[in-house]
């Protein structure tokens, strides 16, 4: 709820804390890093795929987790100086080094203790205690404490400016897409992400929680990449002016939905569940409500001859 209050006060004072303490968490990454290099023992790297490569599968469907959010820059892109320069640089740039860091950060954290005794909460604060360094295991700590706070905002920002995107778009009640007049922030859905949010937190185990946030974003990414396809042929929309342009079409949008589609594959038959009725409330809300407000599907209608 404090992450809410913050984003209704605007984007640039939300964007310079979720800075400062994007920093802060890298230079604890690095620190964690710098540290545990010294302790690996490379005896613990093998066998070096001990579940092979269905067990990678299995670890990047769940591990996916981790690079929700790149996405989020791409909803910002209103909000942004110059987007067609700076989203692709910002989305691309970003994931790359956040990549970097996860690469090191794994290879150091098993390099250290066996893979086998990771089944922990706290798998790096566990790993610096091993080796007896506990002074950076509570800088670690902290460190996480404030990593999850910059994924919350990260969050609750771009899912606030989707449903925003949505309802002015009059897929949802207009009400979502009023702004504060001071902070220009959308306060409505801001308020409503920030308590639906906070109630899942306290009733759903976060194992649970995390395979379902996966799904449904894994399934929202195949939906796009899909639906470049069938944009890209539709008379109405393939001569629109875009400020960005998909590389290697249509191989690429047709590679990433496979890739999504197998990744959901890998989900547990709960994640399934859920899903689907997660899926089925989604289109009741929009064949009840969506479908006849859809100012592209009037606008549309509108345009084609008589």
């Amino acid at each position: 709820m404090i992450v809410s209050l913050l984003l209704i006060g605007g984007i640039r004072e939300s964007a310079r804390v979720n800075a400062i303490m994007v920093i802060l968490k890298i230079i604890v990454i690095i620190l964690f890093i710098v540290v545990g290099v010294f302790y690996i023992r490379p005896e613990n790297y093998h066998p070096f795929l001990p579940h092979g490569f269905k067990g990678v599968v299995s670890g990047a469907a769940v591990a996916f987790y981790a690079y929700i959010g790149f996405d989020a820059v791409s909803t910002a892109a209103e909000e942004v100086k110059q987007p067609q320069r700076n989203v692709p640089i910002g989305i691309i740039g970003s994931l790359l080094i956040a990549t970097a860091l996860y690469i090191a950060l794994s290879a150091v954290l098993v390099g250290i203790v066996k893979y086998t005794k990771l089944n922990v909460a706290d798998p790096v604060a566990y790993a610096l205690h091993f080796i007896h360094q506990d002074w950076v295991s509570g800088i670690v700590s902290l460190g996480a404490v404030i990593g999850m706070t910059t994924v919350l905002i990260v969050f609750l920002y771009g899912g606030t400016r989707l449903v925003f995107a949505i309802s002015r778009d009059g897929l949802l009640p207009q009400l979502f897409s009023r702004l504060n007049p001071k902070t220009h922030a959308p306060a409505v859905n801001t308020w409503v992400f920030g308590i639906v949010g906070s109630i899942f937190a306290c009733i759903i185990p976060i194992d649970k929680i995390t395979e379902l946030v996966n799904i449904g974003t894994l399934f929202a990414f195949a939906m796009v990449s899909i639906g470049i396809v069938f944009l890209r042929q539709n008379p109405a929309f393939k001569d629109l002016d875009s400020a960005f342009k998909v590389p290697l079409y249509p191989v690429l949008p047709i590679v990433s939905f496979i890739l999504c589609i197998t990744l959901m594959l890998e989900l547990k038959a709960f994640t399934w569940i859920a899903f689907f009725v997660w899926l089925l409330i989604g289109l009741c809300v929009y064949f009840s409500y969506g479908y006849r407000h859809s100012v592209v599907r009037l606008r549309y209608q509108k345009d084609q001859p008589k």
